[in-house]
């Protein structure tokens, strides 16, 4: 019933772009705050970035700030990752999660609690290479 499908993934050469998508279905996609997390072969989760439910506030990890970008678009139930200059280090399978309401973690940019998210995709791979 409630899903969320991850989508545009692939393999790209070092330097290049990727968007990824994140639908989601089965609750009410607007009330959630969404988080791009991403786990390398043999690594454990890594967060990535996170968006609020209204999609005004977004704030990243050090490790992408300043190449990756996140949006969504709540009329669509959908969420967004744009990538740009990709390294080898960003190998990896990429997964969307929601997370309900507005934590402390929002409000003062930090990482969410993980073990506290609500719903969680599937994943779609990302592979850089050098």
């Amino acid at each position: 019933q409630v899903q969320l499908v991850e989508s545009g993934g692939g393999s790209v050469q070092s330097g290049g772009s990727l968007r990824l998508s994140c639908a989601a279905s089965g609750f009410t996609f607007s009330r959630y705050a969404m988080s791009w997390v991403r786990q390398a072969p043999g690594k454990g989760l890594d967060w990535v970035s996170t968006i609020n439910s209204g999609g005004d506030i977004a704030y990243y990890a050090d490790s992408v700030k300043g190449r990756f970008t996140i949006s969504r678009d709540n009329a669509k139930n959908t969420l967004y990752l744009q990538m740009n200059g990709l390294k080898p280090e960003d190998t990896a399978m990429y997964y969307c999660a929601a997370s309900e309401a507005t934590g402390w973690w929002l409000l003062l940019r930090r990482e969410p609690p993980l073990d506290e998210a609500k719903y969680w995709g599937q994943g779609t791979q990302v592979t850089v290479s050098s």
